[in-house]
């Protein structure tokens, strides 16, 4: 049996206990560790299941996926994603190469960003689809993307960005000399997302474009969801770019315009003084 398992937001108890109880028995256990991290390391993972974990990255996954199904038709494997099984088309993938082998599969679900993000008082039901905003290069600045928010601003609805997490990531110099060698880990800050986003509006405005959003438009920066220290705050996309929301992971959403009385007074909770937005004037949950 393949068992894909949630681990949570936060750290190893967010397992749940179906979960804990799974892995233990498992004859091999893998940890994905490329579409996102916990607030602690390999180690503390397998010092609370009592296992030890198989690092899998996004080469082992899409590639070796057959190292990983490898006897699962004998053996109980365990493949433990970070929030929700289902939170990356990868994991989809991962089932249906189980499927043609002819081995059973069992999700076990968790917490992921995708419904922890209700922590901010925004009503999940107004959420349209969901963005992603990768780290930006020379040569490569997509802003196709930015049709998505458009088109959930234009219905009242609010927008998850999905900030970039670049493990295990190769310099175009040592990929073409096929040289293992990786570039220290990057996670996206929402103020990057939010100076990325600005940058958008004013191509927008040069190109003779209406802008969906605006330097004021109303937005909230998450960081580390579910841990004991996520912080959260509420501004506009101006203020995003010099928030203090401290370590990774951070969300951005940026709001549908039209908010409910209670999304306001809960927003308000969590806003960004005007005079500055330095890390006090965070409210920490």
């Amino acid at each position: 049996m393949l068992y894909l398992i949630g681990l949570g937001l936060g750290d190893a108890k967010d397992i749940t206990v179906k979960g804990l109880e799974v892995v233990k028995r498992c004859s091999r256990v893998y940890l994905e560790a490329y579409t996102s991290v916990l607030t602690v390391g390999k180690e503390a993972l397998e010092e609370f299941y009592g296992k030890k974990l198989i690092l899998a990255d996004r080469e082992e996954v899409e590639q070796k996926a057959d190292n990983i199904l490898k006897d699962a038709d004998l053996n109980d494997v365990a493949f433990l994603v970070v929030g929700d099984p289902f939170g990356a088309t990868t994991h989809s993938d991962l089932v249906l190469r189980a499927a043609k082998r002819g081995i059973p599969y069992r999700v076990i679900h968790n917490a992921s960003i995708m419904n922890a993000i209700g922590c901010c008082g925004l009503q999940l039901y107004k959420f349209g689809e969901t963005v992603s905003i990768v780290f930006w290069t020379d040569t490569w600045r997509p802003e196709s993307f930015f049709d998505k928010v458009k088109k959930n601003r234009q219905n009242d609805m609010h927008t998850l960005c999905l900030l970039d997490i670049k493990v295990k990531e190769q310099s175009l110099e040592n990929l073409i000399k096929g040289r293992k060698i990786y570039e220290p880990p990057q996670y996206m800050t929402v103020n990057l997302a939010a100076q990325q986003l600005l940058e958008i509006v004013q191509n927008q405005r040069l190109r003779g474009e209406e802008p969906a959003i605006t330097e004021e438009t109303i937005c909230v920066g998450l960081a580390r969801v579910g841990a004991e220290d996520q912080k959260i705050a509420t501004g506009t996309l101006q203020q995003m770019c010099t928030v203090d929301l401290g370590g990774p992971l951070h969300s951005l959403i940026i709001t549908g315009g039209n908010l409910h009385p209670l999304e306001t007074e809960m927003l308000s909770l969590f806003s960004v003084s005007e005079e500055t937005s330095e890390s006090q004037n965070i409210h920490h949950i």
